[in-house]
This record gives C-alpha cells, sequence and structure tokens, in this order.
C-alpha cells in the first residue's frame, strides 16, 4: 500500500492484522528497545515490536543487520548509519520504510484509519486555505474522509521535515494542497512550506511533495526528499 507511493530505491515491509503474529514471531527487542516499553500497556508494546519487524525485515533487505531501533530526538528513529527511512502504525497496520541515504536525502510515511476527525481536531490544524480546499473536495466525493487525509498528509510532511532540520514543524507551517487522481482513491499533494524550508544538497526547498492512497480501510500518506538534479542546479 505504502510502496507504491515511494520510489522504487525504497524498501517498504507492511504487516496487516491478520499478520501480526507472523510478522512478530521469533522477533526480540533488543534491551535498549525493552526499556523503552518496558511500563507501556499491552498495546503499545505490541504495535512498538510490530513496527520494529517491519523495520528489521527491510533492513535485511537492504543487506543491513537487523540492529535496534530506538526513539531519539522528539521521538524521530535512530537509523544505523547510511540509512533514512521512517515507521507508522495504527489499528491493524504497521509499515517501515527505508533507503540508503545516498538515494533520498529523507522520506517520511504515515497511515490512518479512514475514519473522520475526532470533533475539534480539524480546526487545530488545518490553515482556513486548507479548509475551504477540503470543502471542495467533499463535495466532489464525501465517500473520502479528506479531514483524515490532511492529518495524515501533515505527519508525513513532519517525519520527513525533521531530519533535515531537527526543528519542530506546526500544522499551521505548512499549508498543504492535496490533487486527485483519475481512481479518485489516489493522487498527490503538495505542501508548501510556511516557515524556512531545509536546506539540501546547498539548495533550500520551499515545497515538499508526497503522494497518497485510501484502501483496505487505512488513509496513507507518504513524502519524499530527493536530492537536486543536476539540471535543477543549472537551472
Amino acid at each position: 500500500m505504502i510502496e507504491e507511493l515511494l520510489p522504487g530505491a525504497v524498501v517498504v515491509v507492511e504487516a496487516h492484522a491478520h499478520e501480526e503474529a507472523a510478522a512478530v514471531e521469533g522477533v526480540e527487542l533488543y534491551p535498549e528497545e525493552e526499556a523503552v516499553v518496558a511500563r507501556a500497556v499491552p498495546k503499545r508494546r505490541r504495535e512498538f515490536t510490530l513496527v520494529r519487524a517491519c523495520a528489521r525485515r527491510a533492513m535485511e533487505k537492504l543487506g543491513v543487520a537487523p540492529r535496534a531501533i530506538v526513539p531519539g530526538e522528539r521521538g524521530a528513529p535512530r537509523w544505523p548509519d547510511g540509512l533514512t527511512g521512517s515507521m507508522t502504525h495504527c489499528e491493524g497496520y504497521a509499515a517501515a520504510a527505508l533507503v540508503r541515504a545516498v538515494d533520498l536525502a529523507s522520506l517520511g510515511i504515515d497511515a490512518e484509519p479512514h475514519d473522520a476527525l475526532p470533533e475539534g481536531v480539524l480546526t487545530a490544524i488545518a490553515l482556513p486555505t486548507e479548509e475551504t480546499r477540503l470543502r471542495r473536495l467533499t463535495a466532489d466525493d464525501p465517500s473520502v474522509h479528506w479531514d483524515r487525509l490532511l492529518f495524515s498528509a501533515k505527519e508525513s510532511v513532519y517525519k520527513a521535515w525533521f531530519p533535515l532540520t531537527r526543528r519542530w514543524l506546526d500544522f499551521s507551517e505548512a499549508d498543504i494542497e492535496v490533487t486527485v487522481g483519475p481512481d479518485g482513491r489516489s493522487g498527490r499533494f503538495r505542501a508548501e512550506l510556511l516557515v524556512p524550508g531545509p536546506v539540501v544538497a546547498g539548495r533550500r526547498l520551499d515545497v515538499l511533495d508526497g503522494r497518497w492512497s485510501v484502501r483496505r480501510g487505512l488513509v496513507a500518506t507518504a513524502v519524499s526528499v530527493p536530492f537536486p538534479s543536476e539540471a535543477e542546479d543549472a537551472g
């Protein structure tokens, strides 16, 4: 589901609810990971273990020996040297996306249940321009929970932003515009940064681009940040 939203160089491993038992079979948390969830409730521990099982398999596919993945600053996962990636989990689903750091500057993924946001959340995360766009999208297709899609897109934007900046990005600091593909269940989004963007290979980024999909009761979003091409540098 998320794999189709990212470039081919990215390895994605995901697990749905019916795959959870098989995914975590034989997976033991490293001591550093165990310390993070030592006092966690069972649900949190299951999600923590499942998403790390996905990440271990992704590392293996990249030829990297699995190792502990512990939360760092602001909860961002600490990846092995030479890798960059992102993880997500929600009820019934978990995924990890990894890529060699020479192939992408950063990436962010997020998955959410395809339900309406709880009351009051949209006004807390959306800019007036975004709310206007959401009303248009809802009028065109009320079967998609566009508010949840916006929330997920903002989460993916933040996950891609933070490794590049080590700074917080507020919901109000990225203005996201969603475009819909021909199937009505996937498309793209564009996040205009309203604060100075990250500098990648000497170039400041003012926009982050992403893709989205709604399937199997889930909203999935992904942002990939490529390195500037020589053509862009010349321009």
